[in-house]
């Protein structure tokens, strides 16, 4: 084989060797800047099960929230059925026919362990120029100073009585012996002619306990909206004085207890005016 020959074979090698690499490192750009769809992974079992599980318990502790709301009312009615059952120990009529507003907190918790506490929940509602308004959702906390050891739940009645207890109760939160004045109601089927509780107090209280049914003080006690039973209550957040002034359409888990005020503020109007 002569020189020539072979200087040729070798660059004929030398350029398909050439060839073959630039061909590779093409193929090897290729599939590093091809983008390969894949399938959305499917959730395992155990992830699917657990999204079903806690679908399920948020929409029982819904069901549960709502019907927390509706036996809260219906108690409510029964309270005000049981503390007017008997005339002789009961709200005055001609107190409970000049109430702006009723609020009802059935087995307010008083826990006493050195210094007292309260808390409760309940509704309230108002006289509107329609009747009385829808419910609303409320909360009332406050402490009572007192050496006492124990526990009870009190059902608990509140009597606005004018227009400026309203206006507090209507702010959607208050004081009780600070922004309004407060007094412990007086019982019994009368009150005398001179009793000037009308002239004094904004908001007359009332609490029953173990049988018992009398007035109560509950100055230093705040009164707000509960705003997350309200939105459950109605669906969506509304604002305190738009339901207790009468614009806000009651649900139908008030029945019962809008019935209950009805009778007792009709009952008690008509023995006035009977006087």
């Amino acid at each position: 084989m002569t020189r020539k020959s072979c200087s040729f074979s070798y660059t004929a090698v030398l350029c398909l060797v050439t060839v073959m690499m630039a061909t590779l490192g093409w193929s090897q750009d290729d599939k590093s800047t091809t983008t390969v769809s894949k399938p959305a992974a499917k959730p395992s079992p155990s992830q699917q099960e657990k999204s079903e599980n806690t679908a399920k318990f948020e929409k029982k502790n819904d069901s549960k929230a709502d019907t927390d709301i509706k036996k809260r009312l219906d108690t409510a009615a029964s309270v005000l059925d049981e503390i007017m059952a008997t005339p002789d120990k009961a709200i005055p009529t001609n107190i409970l026919a000049d109430a702006k507003c009723i609020a009802v907190i059935p087995s307010m918790v008083n826990i006493a362990v050195v210094f007292g506490g309260r808390h409760g929940k309940g509704v309230a509602t108002c006289r509107t120029p329609n009747g009385w308004s829808a419910p609303a959702p409320i909360t009332i906390t406050g402490g009572s100073w007192g050496l006492q050891i124990g526990g009870q739940a009190t059902d608990l009645v509140m009597l606005v009585m004018n227009q400026t207890g309203m206006d507090h109760l209507l702010s959607s939160k208050f004081k009780i012996g600070a922004e309004a004045t407060g007094a412990a109601g007086p019982v019994g089927r009368q009150v005398a002619a001179d009793t000037d509780w009308k002239m004094k107090a904004e908001i007359l209280t009332y609490s029953r306990s173990r049988g018992a049914f009398a007035g109560i003080d509950l100055n230093g006690a705040s009164l707000k909206q509960d705003k997350d039973e309200t939105a459950l209550l109605y669906g969506k957040p509304v604002p305190f004085e738009a339901i207790l002034s009468g614009t806000v359409p009651p649900p139908e888990e008030a029945k019962t207890f809008l019935a209950t005020v009805r009778k007792y503020s009709a009952e008690a109007a008509e023995n006035k005016q009977g006087d």
